[in-house]
Order: C-alpha cells, then structure tokens, then sequence
C-alpha cells in the first residue's frame, strides 16, 4: 500500500513539474507598450491581457488588465481580491463627455440586475471628472485603480484625477464594460482573459 500511495505521488509530482510555468509578457500594441508587470497598492501586478478598442474599422484606444494572478474567465477576474487596473490609452481623439456616456451606457448594460442604483454615487464623480476635461487626446491615457481598503480611483495622465470611490462593488462595475455579458468590443474582452495574445513586445520590460 505504501510502495503504490508513493507511486502515485511521485507520478502526480512528474505530471504537475511538466505543467509549463506561465509568465506575463510585455506587449506593444499600435505603438502602446504595456510593460509586464507594474507596482500598486504594495504588490507587484502582472498583465492579464491586452488588446485593441474597435468602433468599426477604426481604432479607437487600447486596453489592458492588470492583476495579481491569472484570470481567463470573468468570474476569476472579477472574484479577484487583491489590487487591480485597467490601462487605457487613446488612439484617437475623443469628446469626454461621449467617453462618460458610453461608460456609463456600459455599466448600466452589464450591471447585475437591480445593483445598477449603486452606482450612481460613483458613477456621478466620473461625469464631473469628464467633463471637467473637456477632451481626451491621442496619445493621452488614463487608469482606473483598485486598491483593496481604499477604494477605486482614475488617473488621467499618472495623475490622480478623482477622490477615491468607496463602493466595493464600484471597480468590478466598471470592469464588466469590458468583461461583462455585454462588453463593449468582444475581442478586446477575448484579449484582456489572455484568450487572444497581443503581439509580443521588444527590448526589455
């Protein structure tokens, strides 16, 4: 009994050291570069996945999720714990007002059925950061961090742009416009799960 328990052991241990170690990658996409790891709230965040906004044929800004662990489905991502971001650089010129809506338009689409009037509060600092800026240009990008304890917070440029949103479920709201059951471009959701890699950066992180 002992000789065969061992066996099975030591096979399991030869199956599990041949699983292939998974690392992030930096990427580049459309002259963006999405380094393989960054530091937030304490820890060290690796990139989950990133891709390209469309709006038909035209590229309108990337993205890419940041977090502690892998995630491939929404529920991992959105279960996660610990801190997390979403990077979002322009590729076009756009009106802030219209980046507001359409947040907004995606959060109420993929909000869980009644939680949407949760929202509002948060919601409601977003409107006046946008607007408050008027335009977002090419070239400019801006983050949404969650920092467990703390709250979610935007960056516009590196700089924090808001005070801190406290609602718990507040980043994961936003985070469903990309992920969510409705996202906003269904390639660019396939891209931040790691289902769709980006093209493969140079040089170094």
């Amino acid at each position: 009994m002992f000789r065969r328990t061992t066996l099975v052991l030591l096979a399991l241990a030869g199956g599990l050291g041949a699983l292939p170690a998974v690392h992030a990658q930096p990427a580049d996409l459309a002259g963006v570069r999405y380094p393989a790891s960054i530091p937030l709230g304490g820890s060290t965040l690796q990139l989950n996945g990133a891709g390209i906004r469309y709006r038909f044929v035209v590229k309108v800004y990337t993205a890419g999720l940041y977090m502690q662990g892998k995630a491939t489905t929404p529920e991992q991502a959105l279960a996660a714990t610990g801190p997390r971001r979403i990077q979002v650089h322009m590729l076009r010129d756009i009106d802030a007002n219209e980046l507001g809506r359409l947040l907004t338009r995606g959060m109420q689409d993929n909000a869980p059925r009644g939680e949407f009037s949760k929202f509002i509060p948060g919601m409601l600092k977003l409107a006046e950061l946008f607007s408050a800026r008027k335009r977002l240009r090419t070239g400019e990008h801006f983050s949404i961090d969650f920092i467990p304890g703390r709250g979610t917070q935007v960056l516009v440029n590196g700089k924090p742009e808001s005070e801190l949103i406290t609602e718990p479920e507040f980043f994961n709201a936003l985070l469903r416009i990309w992920i969510g059951d409705k996202p906003a471009d269904d390639s660019l959701k396939d891209a931040l799960l790691g289902k769709a890699p980006p093209p493969a950066a140079t040089g170094q992180n």
